[in-house]
């Protein structure tokens, strides 16, 4: 995998990816501070795309911009743009996890002529904080609080709570077959794994934290107008996205496809083999077969 040096809209210098793959262009839109390990099977080499993604601003060897309040869902949207053109690509379809997701249909409704499809992972387009925690059963009105009053626990804890938040199922669920089939899945990709902690545990978890509040100030988006094709994957023991939110979100757009995965938020690590096959299939119907 190649890395290079890529200037966004504001001047802000972001560390960008290549697969170095060939065939189908895929922009990859990361959860936050995830690297790109975190999805083993379509980063791979031979995986029949050419991926191409970037390290949010502030982390994974990319600058925090000159302006700190430039990392809006909005900023990172910019920055998706220049990735496209660091590449060459006009044309990508498009990949979002949890953050990613936000950025995606962002860029789907600001630029619909770039994006081919949207493969919307683990994520909710806009209002993600309200969507925090339903599989605790908490009630929708104290969800954002909630997850606010858990960023600030990022600097003490650093890594431990968002990987614990994501991977975890709930403590009703958690010694159910169902619930630890996703975690238990991680295990099989031990290097991936490994990266994806290592990763995590380098993070400046103020700056992160930073990022996070950030997100939780993009609205909800109206995705009805979005005619690229469509598919969103969702964990049912996903502690950071409500189900609810996301097959409602998929039926406001026509033809978009819903499909429930039995694992918790990283689904890119848990099914690499789900991955590959929904972007297959994604790619038929944007060729109409």
């Amino acid at each position: 995998m190649s890395t290079r040096r890529v200037r966004s809209a504001d001047g802000t210098e972001i560390r960008a990816w290549c697969n170095d793959g060939t065939g189908i262009p895929v922009l990859l839109c990361n959860g936050l501070g995830a690297p790109p390990e975190a999805w083993p099977g379509l980063v791979a080499r031979d995986s029949g795309y050419r991926v191409v993604t970037w390290s949010h601003r502030g982390l994974g060897g990319s600058d925090r911009p000159a302006d700190p309040a430039r990392v809006r869902v909005e900023d990172h949207v910019d920055d998706a743009r220049a990735v496209l053109d660091a590449f060459g690509l006009e044309t990508a379809t498009v990949v979002g996890w949890s953050l990613g997701v936000n950025v995606a249909f962002e860029l789907a409704l600001e630029d619909a002529a770039r994006v081919d499809g949207v493969l919307a992972v683990g994520g909710v387009p806009g209002g993600s904080y309200s969507s925090l925690f339903a599989t605790y059963r908490v009630p929708r009105p104290l969800r954002a609080r909630l997850g606010r009053l858990g960023t600030r626990l990022l600097p003490v804890v650093g890594p431990l709570l968002p990987v614990l938040l994501a991977s975890v199922p709930p403590w009703h669920e958690i010694l159910s077959p169902a619930a630890t089939r996703g975690p238990a899945r991680e295990a099989v990709h031990p290097g991936a794994l490994g990266a994806v902690l290592r990763e995590f545990a380098r993070h400046d978890w103020s700056w992160y934290r930073h990022l996070s509040v950030a997100l939780a100030e993009h609205a909800p988006l109206d995705v009805s107008g979005v005619r690229c094709p469509v598919t969103f994957l969702a964990g049912r023991f996903d502690s950071l996205v409500d189900v609810a939110d996301v097959r409602k979100a998929a039926l406001s757009i026509p033809g978009a496809r819903f499909r429930e995965i039995l694992g918790t938020h990283f689904l890119p690590l848990q099914y690499p083999e789900v991955m590959i096959e929904e972007m297959t299939r994604l790619s038929g119907r944007k060729s109409g077969h």
